[in-house]
């Protein structure tokens, strides 16, 4: 190793910190953070370090430096925009064995301040040796969307209870056990939603009883519309803790790459002529039952799981079986496939409401409202409509909407193979066909439906208002 890792308790102990600019400031506050009773020496200040001066939070050296600065100091930090003066801090601190960070300069430096993921009391630091900053910085947002904010509590809470926890689990193995269920299971679950009492009861109860590992949950994820870039953080960590993953069809080989090598997955997408309700109650079932085997599921489901899935059913089941869940919101398909059809779904000067519309109901009836969509100042998106395109043209002309209204079918909305096809609705039917529109396609009626005509950036995108049908 060319640096020795290192974390330093600097609560209560004087650091000095060298210049009175913007990174002089950025160090000064990440030491005040630290506990540190931070000096500043610099013949000025900038505004922000100014303000703490004033306050008193910081104590201001005035002038150039001078060797006695570095009295009763346990770090120094130079930050200045003179190489000589920086220089000059590094080699007296160095005389008195103060550990000194040259910013910028790794050769002068006894130390280097690392990138840093804070959770406190959990705390990763990132490192590249000094030479390459910028390496440290990337690796440190990737690691930041892999821990989330609910670790912090719930370290604190595990040091709180690692005397209880020792005592009600004193084999080794069995402890063990019990940690993996509590990073995993209802209590870090619970603090996640900002619930803290209830975490610490959860916990209570679990070390009351006598089996070793109490029953699992369910995360109900959705996945977006199929581009990985748009999983939410949160649901980049649950697929990274899930132990089992119940996935819908439509769900991509590359966001499902994105989870735990070692995740059961479990394909449980409902095919065109096969019994749905059957599907959806053998669903029910596997989320239980893994559930109660004390396993972390991930159910999976493409866009978002309260718009047009069956996520409130999903839920309605768990919780009548005493099942612990959370959810984690996904992107819906009209949010991602307008945008990268570039179509604003409201404007100014074409749209002031938004209808998300399904053409699937549980009776299979139809309960639309159409005279309430005659609006021609409202945008209109409806999913799952690909095989009724004839009808919907029909009964939105029907209902007052103008033949000349613009469209566009957004296929395959984010993925690398996204193709628009836009027009005018009384075309929709027969433009569809030509250009063989399939599902999963996402239809958008309205005004701003033209607007990807001149703001398409993803994808291919054919204009069919140009040359009708």
């Amino acid at each position: 190793m060319k640096l020795f890792p290192l974390f330093a308790d600097l609560h209560q102990r004087r650091v000095l910190v060298v210049g009175g600019g913007a990174v002089a400031a950025r160090k000064a506050q990440a030491l005040l953070e630290a506990g540190a009773q931070v000096r500043v020496g610099a013949p000025e200040l900038n505004p922000e370090l100014a303000v703490l001066a004033r306050e008193g939070t910081i104590t201001h050296v005035l002038g150039r430096f001078q060797e006695e600065w570095l009295a009763d100091v346990w770090l120094v930090v130079a930050a200045t925009d003179d190489a000589k003066v920086n220089a000059e801090v590094a080699a007296m601190a160095g005389a008195r064995r103060i550990l000194t960070n040259v910013v910028d300069d790794p050769a002068l430096s006894s130390f280097q301040v690392p990138s840093i993921v804070d959770r406190s009391p959990l705390i990763v630091a990132i490192s590249s040796s000094g030479v390459a900053p910028v390496l440290a910085r990337r690796l440190r947002e990737r690691i930041e969307s892999l821990f989330d904010h609910a670790l912090g509590p719930l370290a604190e809470l595990a040091a709180r209870y690692r005397p209880r926890i020792r005592e009600r689990r004193p084999d080794l193995g069995a402890r063990r056990r019990f940690y993996d269920w509590l990073m995993d299971g209802p209590v870090a679950a619970l603090l996640r939603q900002s619930r803290a009492r209830e975490a610490e009861h959860a916990l209570d109860a679990a070390l009351e009883q006598a089996q070793e590992t109490p029953a699992g949950s369910v995360v109900l994820v959705g996945a977006g519309p199929g581009d990985p870039g748009l999983l939410t953080l949160k649901a980049l960590r649950a697929l990274n803790e899930a132990d089992v993953i119940l996935y819908d069809r439509l769900i991509s080989a590359d966001i499902l790459s994105l989870a735990r090598r070692d995740a059961e997955r479990i394909d449980v997408g409902k095919r065109i002529g096969e019994d749905h309700a059957a599907t959806q109650a053998r669903i029910h079932a596997l989320m239980v039952d893994h559930a109660r085997r004390g396993r972390r599921v991930v159910r999976l489901k493409g866009g978002d799981a309260f718009i047009f899935g069956r996520g409130g059913e999903e839920l309605q089941h768990l919780r009548a079986q005493g099942i612990a869940y959370e959810v984690v919101p996904g992107v819906t398909a009209a949010l991602a496939c307008a945008a990268h059809a570039g179509i604003p779904l409201t404007h100014r000067e074409h749209a002031q409401s938004l209808h998300l519309i399904t053409a699937h109901c549980r009776d299979d009836g139809d309960t639309i409202d159409w005279a309430a969509l005659a609006d021609s100042r409202q945008t209109l998106a409806f999913y799952m409509g690909v095989g009724q395109l004839d009808s919907l043209a029909r009964r939105l002309q029907a209902h007052g909407r103008a033949p000349d209204t613009p469209f566009a079918l957004v296929e395959n909305g984010s993925r690398p193979e996204q193709r628009v096809v836009t027009g005018r609705l009384a075309d929709m039917p027969t433009l569809a066909r030509a250009h063989a529109v399939q599902a999963p396609a996402l239809l958008i009626v309205g005004s701003v439906a033209a607007l990807a005509n001149e703001l398409n950036w993803f994808g291919q995108h054919i204009d069919g208002m140009a040359q009708p049908a």
